[in-house]
């Protein structure tokens, strides 16, 4: 393995022995106790290869079941493979299931000191950061109950404020977005700034799709076992995407027909949008007709620069203006103003129309259209919000 390798991944095969049939009695091992019990296979890994260089934020895509999880239980020595090998350096600390080690029946206090011994602190240094962690995880009232009075967000919350104690080389976070509150999760953000500022190699397993392109600098996609695809963040958060497609009943005329620059059910599509840059405001006009019924659903947009970087982007959602249920033959037009802080450059326009889910996409067209801002000055920035300065001069 490379020296700046952090994590090698190397046809790594993952099968489970699962039986046909299960004994629940000895009852039942006597009357049949030469019986021969017959197995099934399931094949959770199949031949992975990646490599992971040192410093790298890596994401690990995929739908439930795909083999995710799996891997990163592989990784951490959870399991051993059925073929292949993991190789890594560096101290590896896994947060897969946060709150591992705790025992319901002490109290906070007394499980900071379990699980950070757990975590190879010694008690000096356990006491050293006992304010921080109990302040971190915002229990200070708490901390004399027994863990089990506690609610599963503030179990999460104590779980959380220890792991990212640990001092590590690598990290493999599964899903720690999935649970907790709004305050939670952004404390989760600003942890995960904070690794990708000190070049902490991390393996971050997760369906947010909007933390995936944020965080990470490479991703892979599993499906079925398989690796299915790997490279920058948009592109496999667009495959990502797609996967949902699968389940949906597109004719098949109309799935050959489906590119990389867009896809969807076609329940209801984007059929124009445009935009208007004045030098305060961009107008954007994003009209949608209706084919099938659709309910709740969910449109908007993101803008890209000429690199391709995500600049920003919002929808009816997140804008808590929720749309009414489409019905067939309507037309629905959207208006969406913003402030014109873009620097000078091209920027690309990619509108969507998705379902209730924001994750099982109707229309998702990518460079739909382009518009140009042109400003008296270029910086090496997206953003331009139009700077003043004072400047006064002392003579001494």
């Amino acid at each position: 393995m490379e020296q700046d390798i952090a994590v090698g991944i190397y046809g790594i095969s993952k099968d489970f022995r699962l039986p046909s049939e299960k004994y629940y009695s000895l009852k039942s091992h006597i009357i049949h106790p030469f019986k021969r019990r017959s197995f099934q296979y399931q094949h959770a890994l199949r031949d992975i290869n990646v490599e992971i260089k040192k410093g790298e934020f890596f994401g690990i895509v995929g739908r439930n079941g795909s083999g995710k999880s799996t891997l990163l239980k592989i990784i951490a020595g959870v399991y051993q493979p059925t073929k292949g090998e993991i190789k890594h350096s560096g101290k590896l600390v896994p947060f897969i299931e946060l709150g591992v080690g705790f025992n319901p029946e002490l109290t906070g206090q007394e499980n900071v000191y379990l699980n950070g011994a757990l975590l190879g602190f010694s008690e000096k240094e356990i006491e050293a950061m006992y304010e921080d962690i109990v302040g971190f995880a915002e229990l200070e009232r708490f901390m004399g109950q027994k863990l089990k009075n506690y609610s599963s967000g503030m179990q999460v919350r104590l779980a959380f404020s220890m792991a990212v104690r640990a001092k590590a080389d690598i990290l493999l976070i599964d899903e720690v977005l999935a649970v907790g509150d709004a305050d939670f999760q952004r404390k989760c953000f600003e942890y995960f700034k904070k690794l990708k500022k000190d070049k902490i190699t991390v393996v971050f397993v997760s369906h947010n799709m909007e933390a995936v392109r944020e965080y990470c600098d490479r991703a892979m996609i599993i499906e079925d076992s398989y690796m299915l695809d790997i490279g920058n963040t948009d592109k496999i958060a667009a495959k990502y995407q797609q996967l949902f497609m699968v389940d949906e009943a597109v004719p098949e005329a109309e799935a050959e027909a489906r590119s990389d620059d867009r896809w969807g059910d076609k329940a209801a599509s984007t059929t124009s949008i445009t935009a208007k840059a004045t030098p305060h405001e961009i107008i954007i006009k994003q009209i949608i007709e209706v084919k099938s019924e659709l309910v709740r659903p969910v449109a908007g947009f993101r803008i890209r620069n000429g690199a391709g970087k995500d600049i920003t982007g919002t929808n009816t959602k997140k804008q808590h203006k929720p749309l009414a249920d489409f019905k067939p033959g309507q037309s629905i037009t959207l208006t969406w103003s913003l402030p014109n802080i873009l620097s000078d450059g091209k920027y690309t326009i990619d509108p969507s129309v998705l379902h209730d889910n924001e994750v099982t996409v109707s229309d998702w067209w990518n460079d739909a259209t382009s518009f140009t801002i042109k400003r008296q000055r270029h910086l090496p920035y997206d953003i331009d919000p139009g700077f003043d300065v004072d400047i006064q001069v002392k003579q001494h």
